[in-house]
């Protein structure tokens, strides 16, 4: 991630593990020196909703395909997520300073892995997620560029269909 003088500044958070995925782009993490939880959401993707609702319903309507189906791509990135994630010990939060929460009060972050990867990328690289504009996030340009071409190379839930 780039910090140039120009850019957004960022906030590092280290000392986080995973306590549960709860959608392909949410999960609640657990400061392992304090023992406080909170709600992540990954900044600058988005994934299909697991469950029946407001947005699932709009996705429906926009994207032409049945909300069931949308569901069932909700999971597919669920699944995925939870298998990166699976013998991950910890992790380290990055946050933009100008996008520290959502509106519903969750954490918005990148989610660093152990190897220097961010769990963001790795679902969009791997068409698991697709880039989020309604917030601008510094990695939103490179999130499009990734998410292009995993639509090319049809993979993750474009090997299912060509938008969600």
């Amino acid at each position: 991630m780039q910090n140039n003088a120009n850019k957004q500044t960022t906030v590092l958070r280290p000392h986080f593990e995973i306590v549960k995925i709860l959608d392909g782009d949410g999960m609640i993490v657990k400061n392992i020196f304090t023992n406080q939880e909170e709600e992540i959401r990954l900044l600058g993707i988005d994934t299909p909703e697991i469950k029946k609702s407001t947005k699932s319903n709009k996705d429906e309507r926009e994207l032409h395909l049945p909300v069931q189906f949308l569901i069932e791509l909700g999971y597919k990135s669920m699944k995925f997520l939870i298998r990166k994630t699976r013998k991950v010990k910890s992790i380290t939060l990055i946050q933009e300073a100008k996008n520290l929460t959502d509106r519903y009060g969750r954490t918005l972050a990148y989610v660093l892995l152990p190897n220097g990867k961010t769990l963001n990328e790795i679902l969009i690289r791997q068409g698991y997620a697709k880039p989020y504009s309604q917030v601008y996030c510094q990695e939103l340009p490179k999130y499009q560029k990734l998410n292009l071409k995993a639509k090319i190379k049809r993979k993750g839930l474009y090997s299912l269909t060509q938008s969600f």
